[in-house]
């Protein structure tokens, strides 16, 4: 019977730890919303994350802001977003912005590029030498 009881609390706390972990886990992931998810979604002030591919010819610059189309294949969405986007941004690429969803447009503060694990040189003629 006392190697039961040591059994079963042993197991208690190993499937606690795990919950902890699950939990803690979900919370880090990083869920995004397709533009046609938002679209039908109520205007409010929640945080969300919007992802998709940043149509070609929308892109539009001020000194302040950028603002552009997301769409995913069905619906677009305008973007509003404060502040100097990354470096890698551009039209068609992949994008996760977040922000918050007003009915109209999607207002970011927040934006992640998609980009491939493939580099390329400026100048394919120079290859990359080490300082």
């Amino acid at each position: 019977m006392r190697r039961y009881a040591k059994f079963l609390v042993g197991a208690g706390i190993l499937v606690a730890v795990l919950g902890v972990l699950i939990v803690n886990l979900n919370d880090n992931l990083v869920y995004f919303q397709t533009p046609t998810e938002v679209v039908e979604r109520p205007a409010g002030d929640a945080r969300l994350r919007l992802g998709g591919q940043v149509v070609p010819d929308s892109v539009e610059r001020t000194a302040t802001e950028t603002s552009f189309l997301v769409t995913d294949g069905r619906v677009a969405v305008p973007v509003r977003h404060v502040g100097a986007p990354p470096d890698l941004f551009q039209p068609g690429i992949g994008v996760v912005v977040e922000g918050s969803w007003d009915g109209e447009t999607f207002r970011s503060d927040t934006m992640l590029v998609k980009h491939d694990e493939n580099y390329s040189p400026e100048d394919p003629e120079r290859p990359f030498t080490s300082p």
